[in-house]
């Protein structure tokens, strides 16, 4: 157990303050990419750095492992690691995102975010309230998914824009069914474990699920509205 541990009860107030911890580090999270995406477009070294294939494998590599890392709910690690390790893999998201500022307009990516938080916050509030089982929902989604990402690595070669607009359709409806299901899972892992293990660590782990699942909407969302007819910078 931890040196610090801050373990609740299963009792409805201990699952709000679970909910509320792990959608503040999740908020906060998306904040910092916001951010450094904002600060980065104004740089060109950064923008000719995150144009090398090289620099974007690098970066998706040390984010696969901190999301590896963060997985495993090690009673002996800090929380404070926990939330290093988020922060700095949205961080590094952010960089990614840099050349968005320049590649779509204001209004555009407006409209997207905004979308992306009214739709998460309904489907989350759903998988956190309804009384269904949605296991049979999540293992369809993750199936689904493992399809649209070997199409995606084959349009990455093809640069078919026609194949990347449809596909916006089908990853949205992917996450849409992993926000919900992943929201119920977290739920249901903490009023398993949440006498187990240290909150705050769990909080982090689902605060950086949910934070990819809130990324892929708002990228889905992005081209599906520029795909439509949005302007372009």
């Amino acid at each position: 157990m931890n040196n610090n541990p801050e373990v609740y009860g299963n009792s409805n107030a201990g699952l709000n303050s679970f909910f509320t911890k792990m959608y503040g580090y999740m908020s906060a999270a998306v904040a910092v990419s916001a951010l450094t995406a904002f600060l980065g477009s104004f740089s060109p070294t950064v923008i000719r750095f995150m144009s090398n294939p090289i620099a974007l494998f690098a970066v998706f590599g040390v984010q696969l492992v901190l999301a590896y890392s963060m997985s495993s709910l090690k009673s002996q690690r800090s929380p404070l690691v926990s939330a290093l390790g988020l922060f700095v893999f949205a961080g590094l998201e952010g960089l990614l995102f840099s050349g968005i500022f320049i590649v779509y307009t204001a209004q555009n990516i407006t409209s997207a975010f905004v979308s992306a938080f009214v739709m998460f916050a309904v489907l989350s509030f759903m998988g956190s309230t309804t009384k269904k089982d949605l296991s049979g929902i999540g293992r369809q989604a993750r199936a689904a998914l493992i399809a649209f990402i070997i199409v995606s690595l084959v349009n990455m070669f093809l640069q078919s824009p026609m194949i990347t607009y449809v596909f916006s359709f089908i990853g949205l409806v992917i996450f849409a069914g992993l926000t919900a299901w992943d929201t119920q899972r977290l739920r249901q892992m903490y009023l398993q474990m949440g006498s187990q293990v240290n909150v705050n660590n769990l909080a982090l782990m689902g605060a950086l699920q949910l934070y990819l699942d809130f990324i892929n909407i708002f990228i889905f969302l992005l081209n599906i509205f520029t795909g439509a007819g949005g302007d372009r910078d």
